[in-house]
């Protein structure tokens, strides 16, 4: 197997190659082993050859960074404006360019060998590389860089024999690649493949697609396109070509995912599916619709209610339905209506090889051959790419009601979210707010919510149901010492209070000013929600670190929202180790989780193999090379890569 540089896109840094006279580029072209003519032979889409025959090449390269797996040494290639180069001082002089590229060499393949030809073996540049500056030196220090850029961004490989489990499984870039495009093929058959304007090479959006707002898991690489399908054909077309090149391919949605999903570890290709978000069908008899993947679950209930219908799922605001179904998300109503497993009945997805499979029929229940729409749900893209959804709705309730009351303690709280269960209520939603949140949100909306540990509930039925259910609860409630039992009914009053647990992650803002979120979940049996939360409260409130607790208390799953800086080294030690300690508590329950609802993608990995087994994640590392032998498909997320080999 081989292994592709890459680069970290966040310190690009451009490199110009201006005006050079026609005697310095002959002097140097004219060598019968050049290194043009080399590189131009054995690849012609090398971009070596345009730069060789043009007298005033205003091509720029960016070359950017590449580091050890661990982080320990980078390589930087030094930036230098236009105007320093048109003066005649080369960006940095040639014995420099030897030495890093020795250290590229030692650094990066210290168990490898370059297929490329050796960097010292070309007489035109060794023989001038202790000269240092001047007219030639800039010219050789250019051509030189521009090999470097050859390496480490447009695609030199490395053999290397060894096995994915034979590697240490926390190296993140398992994924190595035999063969890569250059990038100007790969934008050629992109284009082809779609309208020119949809494939998009923008550094910042390339940025912003792989580096999310809200992960704070370490960034190594970003795409190298983003492209934008507007069809299931466009997709199987896209997918083709990054299997014949063995790209890396990550499907993108609402970028609301918070486990590090749309990371691109391994560069490749990002597919934006925010083009895709049509309702193809809405069958009002059978109370199921087929939208693309691209649309928003409250885009889609706005669709709806004008005919009475909803889509009972509701994660974080800008989530899509595509991405709901790549994480197995679920929501505050997820008590009720279960998660996305239980509310998608069919899925259309493009597999690595192009194929188009669909996952079931459009039948309520179904006993025919295996449940591949199971399977594809909470597979996170690995599997292949969705394109099409069908969902299961449901009518919007005659009444509901909306209730608040607050506890001295946080084991209150989650005893009452219990014993409600218990007794047969039909809540919808049961959601606990520890006081650190409802502080936040006091301070975020201006409000003045007694500062202690509350619970949300809400109950739907019929006017006479809602109010008869009403009376119980608040019952079951006083009888844990709950205190300002209140309840609401008119639509305006019910969405108001419903609205301080919709932005409860953005009130956290007001707590420390500046500050970003380490968000993490975790979720256990109903029994052992009461002492794990409790447990788990005990943690962070211990901690220097500024944190809230919020939780869906009706199915036992429960979140940590840290504030941190992610400059300082500390205080993103110390959020690790909470999280991780908030994730040793819930595995330490019977039958615990290490995430309820926000998925692996890479920042639950480590936890898979205490929680399920090796015997599972190798069946599943079975399936994952079945679907995707090449591991192309969102590689490094949702399986350890070694279970993968």
């Amino acid at each position: 197997m081989a292994r592709l540089v890459r680069r970290r896109g966040f310190i690009s840094l451009i490199l110009p190659f201006l005006k050079r006279d026609s005697s310095s580029m002959s002097s140097s072209a004219s060598k019968p082993n050049s290194y043009f003519e080399r590189i131009s032979a054995s690849n012609p889409n090398s971009p070596f050859d345009k730069i060789s025959a043009s007298k005033s090449n205003k091509t720029f390269i960016r070359i950017f960074d590449a580091s050890t797996d661990d982080n320990s040494s980078r390589l930087y290639l030094a930036t230098s404006a236009r105007s320093q180069v048109s003066e005649g001082s080369p960006p940095f002089n040639v014995p420099d360019v030897f030495q890093l590229s020795k250290r590229f060499s030692s650094l990066i393949f210290p168990k490898a060998s370059l297929i490329t030809p050796s960097l010292h073996a070309l007489p035109s540049l060794h023989g001038c590389s202790q000269s240092g500056c001047g007219n030639s030196s800039k010219f050789a220090t250019s051509l030189m860089a521009l090999m470097l850029a050859e390496l480490a961004f447009i695609g030199t490989f490395v053999k290397d024999e060894s096995c994915a489990a034979e590697r240490d499984p926390h190296v993140r870039d398992e994924v190595f690649l035999e063969r890569m495009p250059t990038r100007s093929t790969l934008l050629d058959e992109l284009q082809a493949a779609c309208e020119v304007d949809r494939v998009v090479a923008d550094p910042e959006e390339r940025y912003n697609h792989g580096k999310p707002w809200n992960s704070y898991h370490e960034v190594k690489h970003i795409p190298d396109f983003v492209v934008y399908p507007r069809s299931t054909e466009e997709v199987v077309e896209i997918v083709k070509i990054c299997t014949k090149h063995k790209v890396p391919i990550v499907p993108f949605g609402g970028a609301t995912s918070l486990e590090g999903h749309l990371l691109s570890h391994n560069g490749g290709l990002t597919i934006d599916m925010n083009l895709m978000k049509g309702v193809k069908e809405l069958h009002l008899e059978d109370m199921d619709v087929i939208v693309e993947p691209g649309i928003g679950w409250m885009e889609l209930n706005e669709f709806l209610k004008p005919f009475g219908l909803f889509f009972p799922l509701d994660p974080g605001p800008g989530a899509t339905i595509g991405g709901m179904c790549a994480t197995r998300c679920s929501g505050s109503l997820a008590v009720r209506y279960g998660t996305m497993r239980d509310n998608v009945i069919s899925m259309k997805v493009v597999l690595a090889n192009g194929d188009i499979v669909k996952t079931a029929s459009r039948a309520r229940k179904s006993a025919a051959g295996y449940d591949l729409t199971r399977l594809m749900i909470g597979s996170e893209g690995t599997l292949g790419v969705i394109t099409e959804i069908t969902l299961r709705l449901q009518k919007i309730p005659e009444a509901s009601v909306v209730a608040m009351c607050n506890f001295s303690s946080i084991k209150d709280a989650a005893d009452v979210a219990i014993a409600t269960m218990h007794a047969g209520i039909q809540v919808s939603r049961v959601e606990l707010l520890d006081e650190v949140q409802m502080r936040a949100i006091n301070l975020a909306n201006g409000r003045h919510y007694p500062e202690e540990p509350t619970l949300m509930f809400e109950l739907i039925g019929t006017e006479a149901y809602t109010s008869e259910q009403t009376i119980r609860l608040q019952k079951i409630a006083e009888e844990h010492h709950a205190s300002d039992f209140v309840f609401v009914k008119t639509p305006e009053e019910k969405e108001d209070l419903w609205k301080i647990r919709k932005e409860a992650l953005w009130a956290c803002a007001t707590l420390r000013p500046g500050a970003e979120f380490m968000v993490t979940d975790v979720c256990v049996p109903l029994s052992k929600l009461a002492e794990s939360i409790s447990r788990s409260k005990v943690l962070l409130d211990a901690s220097s670190l500024p944190s809230a607790m919020v939780s869906h208390a009706g199915d036992g799953n429960f979140h940590s929202v840290i504030l941190i800086d992610p400059k300082n080294e500390e205080e993103v030690e110390e959020a690790h180790r909470l999280a991780n300690e908030m994730v040793q508590i819930a595995l330490s329950a019977e039958a615990g989780t290490c995430t309820g609802e926000h998925g692996v993608g890479v920042g639950k990995l480590k936890y898979l193999e205490q929680e399920l087994g090796s015997e599972a994640l190798l069946t599943m590392g079975k399936i994952k090379k079945t679907l995707d032998p090449n591991n192309i498909m969102n590689p490094g997320k949702a399986i350890p890569p070694q279970f993968c080999c």
